[in-house]
């Protein structure tokens, strides 16, 4: 993941990086599930990815998107609208398994589809936000997260909060 603009020393942006992370590799785990055609495990795997989703995409939808709406409406809406796919899908495995004998592809295919999302929002979004946002923007992120927590472990470092009257 990128490393290159120091966004992540940021809380807010680190917090969400660890939750890619974990995301990422769950796609793995998923995968690995698929390989071995456990489709049980892969729909345990996709409740475990969505419940990591439910907050991060809060932070992001309610935070992090609406500070850079305005200077990128049609990119915003376009990771909004991924959010929905991603969701749907990750959501067939809510009540366990899921019948429909398609379903396994459609998980692969939309974890491609993450992945891809993932690697926009941390090679440009979060970049942009660094740059772009402003200490109350920032505070608004930090207390859409203080809302609605995180699922990462309690063990994952926290960085310390970074001063942002200079942005």
């Amino acid at each position: 993941m990128c490393e290159y603009c120091g966004c992540q020393a940021v809380t807010a942006i680190g917090m969400l990086t660890r939750e890619h992370d974990l995301v990422v590799d769950l796609i793995g785990d998923a995968r690995t599930a698929h390989a071995a055609g456990d489709v049980d495990t892969m729909a345990a795997i996709a409740g475990r990815i969505a419940a990591v989703l439910v907050p991060h995409t809060e932070v992001e939808e309610h935070g992090l998107f609406p500070a850079l709406a305005g200077e990128f409406p049609e990119q915003v809406a376009g990771l909004e609208g991924e959010h929905r796919r991603i969701e749907a899908v990750l959501g067939e495995a809510a009540d366990g398994t899921p019948a429909d004998p398609g379903w396994p592809l459609r998980l692969l295919d939309i974890l491609n589809l993450l992945r891809a999302h993932i690697l926009k929002e941390q090679d440009g979004v979060f970049p942009a936000a660094l740059a772009g946002l402003s200490t109350d923007e920032w505070e608004a992120i930090d207390r859409v997260r203080a809302r609605v927590g995180t699922l990462l472990p309690a063990s994952a470092p926290v960085p310390e909060p970074v001063d942002h009257s200079g942005t």
